[in-house]
């Protein structure tokens, strides 16, 4: 490869061109800094399009009983008293300003006759609080953003890859970036790094996510410059993912066909859910509905293609057009399936990762000197289990904190640390990937996926986890057999060998955490560990690298709920979901 490379330079470097990245672009440059975006994708086609259901806030516009505290009670105890409980705080607090914000950007949200912005269930809210654009409000807000990031001039570098961090004396001083078509090598130096690279649930044969998307890749970069990484284990498995064809299995089947009254059945024609959530049905948690799906398909009740069926036909067509219209299109597109007559076949998909860069929950700060994350890339706010509709919320409440942070931290320097060896080695590294190989990229990462899915999947045990862990090391060997050329159609085998390292050591971290967790909580199903335990398990488990390069895995307490938040974080009422289906 070429070893000559430019240079840029910038006060604050975002890294993701997603809500969360978007919303800290925002920020930071209305704190006055000079921001730069670099994303892999094109820039209105980050994984925030696939959001489809909703975004959480407590308006009481539907529901005037909702308030933040509601909200914070919701999510505390549907992540299973994982999370912190500040970050949880922030996130409720801030919600109805940031989306607020959203809808005077010009965001189309839906609205009630009154004009004030509508909210529909999702499952387990007390109340309804999640306001929606139909079922791509995804789409509609990560739209909304770049128009509010192109008014103020912000550059958006597309289609680039980050190889690594730039890190001399503990701290971040930028980036190293190949163009994923020319091949293009640029050094982009900055202040402050913003890391909002996504998750890694990509690594599951069946996921919500894309190819070349979420594959742990900027997880990897937290930890080799440094930082730690929390709650990998937890990893949610959305209970509706399409099952055929090939191409589209495991992308999402929105949890507002279930919101607004869809029913789960079997094979059989059983309405199961009655059996394992009498009271919420369809609108249980997401990892009780994922288990039931689960456990309905292996048992032999599942339909021809390993999945069970979600029937939204008892509905009008006209409700079906209005209120789930990409829905509509989407099954028509990918198996001519009208939902408006027939069930669609689902069954679960690795959907957000739970866990990821520990940051603190008002900066987002990572312990790296220069280096901040927000967006799914962290970890802290959901627990065990993610209410549905706040990864929007978290990426606009804590894009912004984390922009606005680095910011500051580029402002308060008085000299901007650079270092010519750390640039050096990064050029080095990324030379070393480039060469003649007996094996295909595209083999490795298929083979991560099968490893992932059938040892760390939605159901696990020791012999699994141990059994993932020693494929997932033989994995590792095959690294320096990989051929990599890059050639006239582009640099992808480069981003792929470069996916496939970071792949591999979030896969190691997640396997050896779940194992650590030797209890069954929200997300993490330990079949020989079937019950919770709060008296040995109530902690976070962080993965960092040591020096020899290895991964390194211990706990924590679980933060302690402040004193001012004590009546927010005691048990509520099970949320009664007798009359939501009417919806």
């Amino acid at each position: 490869m070429r070893r000559d490379h430019r240079t840029t330079v910038t006060n604050v470097l975002v890294i993701g061109s997603g809500g969360a990245g978007l919303r800290a672009a925002i920020a930071a440059h209305d704190a006055g800094r000079e921001v730069t975006i670099v994303g892999k994708r094109l820039r209105t086609d980050a994984h925030t399009v696939l959001a489809a259901g909703g975004i959480n806030a407590a308006l009481g516009t539907v529901d005037p009983e909702d308030t933040p505290r509601w909200h914070f009670v919701d999510t505390w105890n549907e992540g299973y008293h994982l999370a912190d409980p500040r970050k949880v705080e922030l996130l409720v607090e801030e919600a109805p300003e940031r989306i607020r914000e959203l809808a005077e950007w010009g965001m189309p949200f839906a609205r009630t006759d009154g004009g004030e912005l509508d909210q529909r269930y999702f499952g387990a809210h007390r109340y309804r609080r999640t306001c929606y654009a139909g079922d791509w409000t995804g789409r509609a807000m990560l739209e909304t953003l770049h128009e509010q990031v192109r008014e103020r001039g912000i550059p958006i570098v597309e289609r680039t890859y980050v190889s690594s961090l730039l890190v001399t004396e503990g701290t971040c001083f930028g980036a190293l970036t190949f163009d994923l078509s020319s091949g293009e090598r640029v050094v982009h130096l900055a202040d402050a790094v913003v890391l909002a690279g996504g998750g890694h649930t990509r690594l599951w044969r069946r996921s919500s996510s894309r190819r070349d998307e979420n594959n742990g890749d900027a997880m990897y970069l937290a930890l080799a410059a440094g930082a730690e990484l929390v709650d990998l284990e937890l990893v949610q498995f959305h209970p509706t993912g399409m099952t055929h064809p090939e191409e589209w299995a495991g992308q999402l089947v929105t949890e507002a066909v279930r919101g607004e009254g869809g029913h789960l059945k079997n094979a059989d024609g059983e309405r199961f859910m009655e059996r394992y959530d009498p009271e919420r049905l369809e609108l249980s948690t997401r990892d009780r509905v994922a288990l039931a799906n689960y456990t309905e398909i292996r048992e032999g009740r599942g339909g021809p293609n390993g999945g069970v069926f979600l029937d939204i036909s008892h509905l009008d067509r006209a409700t079906i057009r209005e209120k789930l219209p990409r829905m509509h299109r989407q099954l028509i597109e990918a198996q001519m399936l009208d939902i408006a007559e027939q069930p669609i076949e689902v069954a679960p998909t690795a959907h957000y990762s739970m866990g990821g860069v520990h940051v603190d929950p008002a900066t987002g700060a990572s312990g790296v000197d220069g280096l901040f994350a927000a967006g799914e890339i962290t970890g802290g706010l959901h627990g065990a289990n993610r209410l549905g509709g706040n990864s929007l919320t978290e990426t606009v409440v804590f894009g912004r904190r984390a922009g606005e942070a680095a910011a500051v931290h580029s402002d308060e320097l008085s000299v901007q640390l650079r270092s010519k060896p750390a640039v050096t080695a990064a050029l080095e590294e990324l030379d070393a990937f480039v060469h003649e190989g007996d094996e295909v990229v595209r083999v490795g990462q298929r083979e991560l996926r099968d490893i992932m899915w059938e040892h760390v999947g939605v159901v696990r045990d020791e012999q699994g986890l141990d059994a993932g862990v020693e494929r997932l090391l033989t994995l590792r060997e095959l690294i320096p057999s990989l051929d990599v050329q890059p050639d006239s159609q582009g640099h992808q085998d480069l981003a792929g060998v470069l996916d496939l390292r970071g792949s591999i050591v979030s896969a190691l971290a997640t396997a050896q955490c779940a194992k650590q967790r030797r209890e069954t909580r929200g997300a993490q199903q330990r079949e020989d560990h079937p019950d919770r335990d709060d008296e040995h398990q109530l902690v976070n488990y962080l993965v960092r690298l040591d020096d020899a390069g290895e991964l390194a895995c211990s706990s924590q307490p679980r933060v302690e709920v402040p004193d001012h938040l004590a009546d927010w974080a005691r048990p509520a009422e099970a949320v009664d979901a007798s009359d939501r289906l009417l919806e």
